[in-house]
């Protein structure tokens, strides 16, 4: 497999080494070769993001490196290229987030955690600014504020309705207004803005909808002003509490909130709602001991650091898969560990947000976990000793009808002194369909989409 020099290699930064350390070019790789059969119907690009810092900078923390989108061309069996591309910010530019009047610059962000399509444009998405708009072949078109009607940051975790096709998301901050709930519509306008009333800013990663509610996440990791100077000012505050929020959808900005456990999640499986007319979240919880370890190898400060802080699927082992039931008829929330498994950055067939999902699919040290959620079994893929697997993007099979049918997209990387691949699993039976070889090492990154080509 091809290697790519370890400009890091001599750093004792977690997530500038090993599976993690940057790349330092940007490349163009043709007729890639695949082992196995890949699907014929497989035709689109699978596009990935991720922090990728330019050689020489140490950015202090793993989620303010520039960001990096790596693709892969899929059509007719063939994979017919591989490119990476840095996304051309005004941060990457130098210009500084926040400027000399001490208003933030939006767009000076480094748009390095998710990639997604919605009503034909493609974003690279970071929640702390403005989407930036690329191209289908990874080129920075420029920051998106849909028509100046946008006037937050964007979270890099929207949803998107199967059914309506509208795509809710919103905006946090240090300061007022602290949550800002946005919604655009299937055509891609933004048609409604709301803010959320919190108690003070939180790092709000992600949230979860149904088919009638946004359910929001007012956890206990709060900005510190204490930490002005940091990259990522934020600590875990007991004192703050924990609590679930349900808003319905028709009714934005009324919030009806249940405490729940201390915890912290950053990722959010699915929400739906059950017979009993309870709202059913599953997501990956930390407590303040997993969260720790978590955040100080990413780079951020903790209030009682640790010797060996661990990282992210390995000695860290990764948050759990919890399950919350929130009663709106009794007011009372309902918790339980579904798997005690340390696992991370969990997805679902897209098809299913917001509605009942049997399936959910998750990443752990060396493997690809699927959980059946509803018989409470897994089902393991192993990508070996050594490897990082990616987060699993799944693909609906073109005449599948069972929730399962379809396939799983994950990027491996196999070290720093060696290559990456595209792995193609069958969803279903977790077993793998073909692997596309990267023409260079790919960095264990973040999140990822599947594009489809339209079809006539």
């Amino acid at each position: 497999m091809a290697t790519t020099p370890d400009h890091t290699a001599e750093t004792n930064t977690p997530y500038l080494v090993g599976h993690y350390a940057p790349v330092t070019d940007e490349i163009d790789g043709f007729d890639l070769e695949v082992t196995g059969t890949l699907p014929p119907e497989l035709n689109g690009r699978y596009l990935r993001n991720g922090p990728n810092p330019r050689p020489g900078e140490v950015p202090g923390h793993l989620f303010t490196g520039n960001g990096m989108l790596h693709g892969v061309r899929l059509r007719n069996g063939r994979a017919e290229w591989y490119r990476n591309r840095w996304v051309r910010t005004s941060k990457f530019s130098g210009a500084p987030y926040k400027r000399a009047d001490g208003t933030l610059d939006l767009t000076a962000v480094s748009a390095n955690t998710h990639v997604i399509e919605h009503a034909d444009k493609l974003f690279a998405l970071v929640e702390n600014g403005l989407p930036y708009q690329v191209t289908g072949e990874l080129e920075t078109v420029g920051p998106y504020d849909f028509g100046g009607r946008l006037t937050t940051a964007m979270t890099a975790h929207p949803k998107e309705d199967p059914v309506t096709g509208e795509l809710l998301f919103f905006g946090y901050s240090a300061s007022p207004p602290h949550l800002t709930y946005h919604r655009l519509s299937a055509a891609g306008e933004l048609v409604e803005s709301k803010e959320i009333a919190v108690l003070a800013g939180t790092m709000m990663h992600d949230f979860a909808i149904t088919e009638n509610y946004v359910i929001w996440m007012d956890l206990p990791v709060l900005f510190d002003i204490r930490q002005a100077g940091g990259t990522m000012p934020m600590r875990w505050d007991d004192g703050y509490g924990t609590r679930l929020g349900l808003m319905r959808r028709d009714r934005a900005g009324e919030v009806r909130w249940f405490e729940i456990d201390p915890c912290y999640v950053f990722h959010v499986g699915n929400a739906h709602e059950d017979t009993a007319g309870r709202v059913v979240l599953e997501a990956v919880r930390y407590n303040r001991s997993s969260y720790d370890r978590m955040w100080q190898a990413m780079g951020g400060r903790v209030d009682h650091p640790l010797a060996d802080p661990g990282w992210l699927l390995g000695e860290t082992q990764g948050g759990q898969v919890y399950r919350w039931r929130l009663d709106p008829a009794t007011g009372r929330a309902h918790e339980e560990a579904l798997d005690e498994r340390g696992v991370e950055i969990p997805t679902i067939n897209d098809e299913r947000t917001g509605r009942y999902s049997r399936y959910l699919y998750t990443v752990t040290e060396n493997a690809l976990l699927k959980y059946d959620t509803h018989a409470g079994t897994t089902r393991t893929f192993g990508t070996g000793a050594g490897t990082s697997p990616g987060e699993a993007v799944f693909v609906p099979a073109q005449d599948g009808t069972e929730e399962d049918a379809g396939y799983l997209l994950s990027m491996v990387s196999h070290g720093s002194d060696q290559g990456s691949e595209l792995l193609v699993l069958d969803a279903r039976g977790m077993k793998q369909l073909a692997a596309v070889e990267m023409p260079r090492r790919v960095p264990t990154g973040i999140h990822g989409s599947w594009v489809a080509d339209e079809t006539e």
